[in-house]
C-alpha cells in the first residue's frame, strides 16, 4: 500500500530560555506559538482535525499535567487529542499516523517543558533501568561522560572533535574551548547542551491542504523510529545502531546528500555518533539552528530539530532535509525524518 503524500505546513517555538516565570502545563508558552501558526496560515483551531502533545509529568512535577496543557488549545467546542510520556517528535509520528489513515487532514503535534522547575539531571534517571541504574541516580552528565569517555578511549573521537561542535554553534575557537575546565571528565561545558523552558508546535496536513495552505510544503518521503537495549552494558556506547537502522529505512535507496540536517544532540559527541550512523556526507549543513547545544528545551527539542527542517523547505532555503530526533539516556531511542520540497516517495 502507498502511503498519501503528507507534509509539514507551519512550525513555530517559544524562545528557549533559561527560566520561565510560567506554570509547569506549557499554557504561557503554547499560547503563542499556536497563534502565530493561526495567524501564518490563515486558520482557526477548529481547522485542526487532531491535537497530538509530547510532556512528561516527571518534569511538570504533577499528574495528567498534559490535560491542564489543553486549556492552550480550548477544549470546547470537543478536540480529537492524545498525548504520550515522549518527546513531541514522537506526538508527530502519532499525528502523521492519524492523517494517513485518511481521518484528518490537517494535524498539530506540540511539546513543552519546563526543567528549570525540577533539578533535572535527576529527574532524568527516572528513564532508565529501573532496577539496577535509577536507585543509583546518576546525573545525565555523568551518563554522558561515560559515553565520552568510552569514544575516547575506543579511538573513535577526539576531545578536539568535540569542541569543533560547539564551535561551529558558539563560534568560539577549539583551542580555546579545549583550554576550559572540565564539568564532568572529559566533557567541559560547552560539550553539554544547556537546559532550558520552552515549546514548540508542527502542523502537518494532507498534499491537498497543504498546496491550500503553504508555497512550499515540506513533504515527508521518509520516517522511521528504532530503539536500543536500555541496559548500557549490553550495547556499544560508541555506535548507534537504532539511528543507523531508521535512517537506512527513511531514506530507503534516495542520495543522503541532502541540503540541511538537524540533529537532536545533547552532548557534542552524540552529534559525531548520528552523523556516522547517517552517512552523511560533508555537503551536509548541520544544524543551522544552532541544535539543542544553543538551548535543550525537554521535550519538545527533538520537535523543533523537525519543524527547523521543515522550515527550511518552507522557507525556500532547501529542497531537501533531514530530522534527527532523541529520547532516553544516551541516544537510546532514535528517530529520522526525511522531507523534500517535492514529495517524492
Amino acid at each position: 500500500m502507498t502511503l498519501p503524500k503528507i507534509a509539514i505546513v507551519g512550525f513555530a517555538h517559544s524562545p528557549n530560555v533559561a527560566a520561565t516565570h510560567g506554570t509547569t502545563n506549557g499554557v504561557e508558552m503554547l499560547i503563542p506559538c499556536f497563534e502565530k501558526l493561526y495567524a501564518q496560515l490563515g486558520i482557526t483551531r477548529s481547522d485542526i482535525g487532531f491535537w497530538c502533545s509530547g510532556s512528561s509529568d516527571y518534569l511538570a512535577g504533577r499528574a495528567f499535567s498534559f490535560i491542564s496543557a489543553i486549556d492552550a488549545i480550548g477544549a470546547m467546542p470537543p478536540i480529537n487529542e492524545s498525548h504520550l510520556e515522549m518527546d513531541a517528535a514522537w506526538a508527530l509520528y502519532e499525528a502523521y499516523a492519524k492523517i494517513a489513515t485518511g481521518e484528518v487532514d490537517t494535524a498539530l503535534a506540540y511539546g513543552f517543558g519546563k526543567a528549570s522547575a525540577s533539578d533535572v539531571d535527576l529527574t532524568l534517571s527516572m528513564q532508565t533501568d529501573p532496577y539496577t541504574v535509577a536507585p543509583l541516580w546518576p546525573h545525565a552528565r555523568s551518563l554522558g561522560a561515560l559515553q565520552a569517555r568510552a569514544g575516547l578511549d575506543a579511538g573513535t573521537w577526539t576531545e578536539a572533535d568535540m569542541a569543533a561542535v560547539a564551535a561551529r554553534t558558539s563560534g568560539g575557537s577549539v583551542d580555546d574551548l579545549l583550554g576550559a575546565d572540565y564539568v564532568a571528565d572529559p566533557l567541559r561545558a560547552h560539550d553539554i547542551a544547556p537546559y532550558t523552558d520552552g515549546a514548540a508546535a508542527v502542523i502537518l496536513a494532507t498534499e491537498e491542504r497543504a498546496r491550500e495552505l503553504v508555497a512550499n510544503p515540506a513533504f515527508i518521503t521518509g520516517w522511521d523510529h528504532r530503539i536500543d537495549s536500555p541496559n548500557f552494558g549490553a550495547r556499544d556506547l560508541t555506535v548507534s545502531p537504532s539511528t543507523k537502522l531508521a535512517g537506512d529505512t527513511a531514506f530507503g535507496d534516495r542520495d543522503r546528500a541532502v541540503d540541511v540536517a538537524e540533529i537532536h544532540a545533547v552532548f557534542t559527541h552524540e552529534e559525531l555518533i548520528v552523523r556516522q550512523a547517517l552517512g552523511l556526507p560533508e555537503s551536509v549543513r548541520i544544524n543551522p539552528s544552532g541544535g539543542a547545544m544553543a538551548g535543550n528545551s525537554l521535550f519538545s527539542a527533538g520537535l523543533q530539530r523537525i519543524g527547523y527542517a521543515a522550515h527550511a523547505i518552507l522557507a525556500g532555503e532547501a529542497s531537501t532535509a533531514l530530522a534527527h530526533a532523541a529520547g532516553g539516556p544516551l541516544l537510546q531511542q532514535n528517530m529520522v525524518v526525511t522531507l523534500s520540497s517535492e514529495g517524492q516517495h
